[in-house]
């Protein structure tokens, strides 16, 4: 009897232990995942290795699908207009978030803050004009990861050795006058890198403020498109002669990342693009020439109007995400002011994710570390206008980018016509042509020209 009693308690201590066994290990297979589909900058790929903290924290799994700018946004464009449903967090900026928003595609995140996730997370301190550009009628769709805009980064030790010295606030004749002179491809050194690969994102945002500062304009304002117009060819045309005669090989195949390595391995005596690599330019872990690296205002030429961004790479719940509520913890912990503090302790203040937050332009410590660019970082974020980025008066909203949905396929079929310009194997005046006649059927279509 005793022994048939204890055969059916370690029976039932075995049939338990087996149950807790499969309950954890269920539990941990059950926890959920995340993914997150990102762009290969630099900052989103500190934030993947970041990211066990937040699952230590949180228990919640996060997987990465990170890719090149272009194919991210083809990837995550298809998925959000289809409820797709394969990623819960998508890397979205300022031209995706008000047309999404309308859409009904990305999560309205006001109502999932609550008043204690409000006052934790400080809403105030995100700067206001970025946490308007990720606003749809009032309400937030989006939290920004990183702001940015334009700026000029240039090799002061090629600069001192050829005898020429960078202004405060270069002209763009000034700029190509020193890539001509600072142009030796014998030494496998090239006067400027500017963005030549094809997409409206890519090519398109630095070539848009050229064509801005030059007075010209995509659209005017009965919605005609104007890129054959004399400000625009003039604009275009100087950007082309530039690269060719001045920038690096295969400039085609150029974008952002490839820019930001050629300035840091000291390849590239001039670059102009985004603000946000600054930090990892200077930072001697990633950049051979830091302490070469000097900054500038980006450059303008007939008007200092739309001659520099503004942009924020933030987060966003894709409404046919079915993990929602975890989602909003991640988006809000990677884009706190508790995140910065990790960047910063992990790879210093000069490289935490910038043009956010007021609190992180008035810490001491971040002053000190990116001292010879946050003032200059600051300014030109603070005073890109998207409502009056042109000389003449336009319909639309955007500095390096049309605010309309039709213009993720028009930049992107423009900057590829411009594409063999660059190349050689067509004249800008036959490529502009072109794209002309492609984007005027584009607007017909669309119904803004009759």
């Amino acid at each position: 009897m005793r022994l048939s009693r204890l055969v059916v308690s370690l029976g039932l201590l075995v049939a338990l232990g087996l149950a807790t066994f499969v309950g954890v290990g269920s539990a941990r297979t059950n926890a959920t995942t995340l993914t997150i589909a990102t762009v290969n900058n630099g900052d989103m790929i500190v934030m993947e290795s970041l990211t066990k903290d937040f699952t230590k924290k949180y228990g919640i799994n996060v997987k990465y699908v990170t890719l090149p700018e272009n194919t991210l946004r083809q990837k995550v464009t298809s998925d959000v207009a289809t409820g797709g449903g394969q990623f819960d967090i998508a890397t979205v900026g300022t031209y995706d978030v008000p047309i999404w928003a309308k859409n009904k595609w990305l999560v309205n995140l006001q109502p999932m803050f609550s008043p204690s996730a409000s006052k934790a997370y400080d809403l105030n301190d995100v700067i206001p004009k970025v946490r308007l550009g990720l606003s749809y009628q009032n309400n937030l769709y989006a939290l920004p990861f990183y702001g940015e805009s334009s700026m000029m980064y240039y090799n002061k030790a090629l600069f001192a050795a050829a005898g020429l010295k960078m202004p405060l606030h270069p002209t763009w004749d000034q700029v190509a006058a020193f890539a001509a002179k600072l142009n030796d491809p014998s030494k496998n050194q090239y006067g400027i890198c500017l963005r030549a690969l094809p997409g409206w994102g890519e090519f398109g945002a630095p070539l848009t403020t050229v064509i801005n500062t030059f007075g010209g304009e995509w659209f005017n304002n009965s919605w005609q498109p104007q890129l054959t117009s004399p400000a625009d060819v003039k604009a275009v045309t100087f950007y082309v002669n530039l690269l060719r005669k001045s920038g690096e090989p295969g400039a085609t195949s150029s974008g952002f990342t490839e820019c930001e390595t050629a300035m840091a391995q000291g390849k590239a005596a001039m670059w102009v693009d985004a603000t946000v690599a600054a930090g990892a330019l200077s930072d001697p872990k990633q950049s051979k020439v830091a302490k070469d690296i000097g900054f500038a205002y980006a450059p303008t030429e007939v008007t200092p109007l739309g001659s520099h961004w503004l942009w924020s790479w933030s987060l966003g719940i894709e409404a046919s995400s079915k993990n929602q509520a975890a989602a909003f913890k991640f988006i809000t912990w990677a884009t706190s002011k508790d995140y910065i503090k990790l960047v910063a302790a992990k790879n210093g203040w000069a490289s935490v994710p910038p043009g956010t937050r007021i609190s992180t332009y008035k810490n001491p410590a971040y002053k000190k570390a990116a001292g010879a660019f946050e003032g200059i970082v600051l300014n030109s974020m603070l005073t890109a206008d998207p409502t009056h980025s042109t000389l003449h008066k336009v319909p639309y909203v955007g500095v390096q980018f049309v605010g309309i949905p039709e213009f993720q396929n028009i930049g992107t079929l423009v900057t590829q016509d411009l594409a063999g310009a660059v190349a050689g194997s067509t004249s800008v005046s036959a490529a502009l042509a072109q794209a002309q006649s492609q984007v005027t059927r584009i607007m017909k279509q669309a119904g803004y020209l009759k």
